[in-house]
């Protein structure tokens, strides 16, 4: 099978894995998040209802950046996305990521959409692990020297 085709069933699958615990309602709709690489958009789903309730893109004739195939175009989308949120009414969402890694851009959307007021995700990141250094070296333990192996005769 072509490796293409081979990618886009294995996107196809992440997709469903992803979709099969998210549901939008009115008091929470469903954030499906597209990018491209030019541009990303964003919609705010009823699945109920089968409706857009708002939508914001880099691609719109009031988008703020004329290009979004980058962190701060997917930024000014989540802002955008949030005050259309907040006008309506809406102030928690289901965030769904399709088929992407919640990296980069999608990333940067999500909490920009979250800052902006519209709750889709948690905001604290995981602090990378480092090893501590002991605050006095004094206090550390000496390391043991080794002592010479006895020479044999």
């Amino acid at each position: 099978m072509d490796a293409q085709k081979l990618k886009a069933r294995r996107a196809e699958r992440r997709k469903f894995r992803v979709r099969r615990f998210i549901h939008g309602t009115a008091a929470a709709p469903r954030l499906s998040v597209n990018r491209s690489n030019l541009h990303i958009s964003a919609q705010l789903i009823d699945d109920d209802a089968q409706v857009t309730l708002a939508s914001a893109s880099t691609k719109d004739k009031d988008a703020e950046v004329k290009y979004g195939g980058n962190v701060k175009g997917a930024t000014a989308v989540g802002k955008k996305l949030a005050e259309k949120a907040k006008a309506k009414g809406i102030a928690v969402a289901v965030f769904d990521r399709g088929d992407y890694r919640f990296h980069g851009r999608v990333k940067a959307l999500a909490r920009a959409a979250t800052e902006g007021g519209l709750v889709c995700t948690g905001l604290k990141d995981e602090p990378k692990k480092v090893k501590a250094a002991p605050a006095d070296p004094k206090a550390a333990k000496p390391k043991a020297e080794k002592k010479p192996a006895p020479a044999k005769t």
